[in-house]
């Protein structure tokens, strides 16, 4: 007999009525798909951005988790003071790490992001190699 509770399981183990122990197992998927959230703000100076531009925006600057899991919010903006050429300020706050902050302006809303978000990549590359090696990793040595 088993049932399903906030992300456990709860079963009875034994033979008989008198032997039977309550367990609990924690159900390894619902931990998993588990993730603290990341508040994105996405902001415009001088106009306006569509709700997909937004949705675009967001999804891509989302996967900056994938570098740095502490990362707590990200706020990016969008100047559209020269339409010809749009710039792209993005700034990353993570616990116990400065704020990555790189800016960054192309031809395109989209490829102004994409420039920006490698900037800021490096960053947190950087940062946490870094933190690693101060740490005591071993990292082999160039010669």
């Amino acid at each position: 007999m088993a049932c399903e509770v906030s992300g456990l399981e709860w079963g009875f183990e034994g033979r008989g009525k008198k032997d039977t122990i309550p367990t609990a197992r924690v159900l390894s998927h619902d931990i998993q798909n588990q993730e603290s959230s990341v508040q994105v703000n996405v902001s415009a100076r001088h106009g306006h951005l569509k709700a997909d531009d937004q949705e675009i925006i967001t999804t891509k600057v989302e996967k900056l988790r994938r570098f740095f899991d502490r990362i707590n919010a990200i706020e990016v903006t969008v100047d559209l003071e020269r339409l010809d050429r749009p710039s792209v300020e993005i700034n990353v706050s993570a616990e116990h790490a400065p704020d990555f902050v790189a800016a960054t302006e192309s031809n395109s809303v989209v490829s102004a992001l994409d420039l920006t978000l490698d900037k800021v990549e490096q960053q947190i590359r950087k940062h946490k190699e870094r933190v690693t090696e101060h740490k005591g990793g071993q990292t082999p040595r160039h010669s």
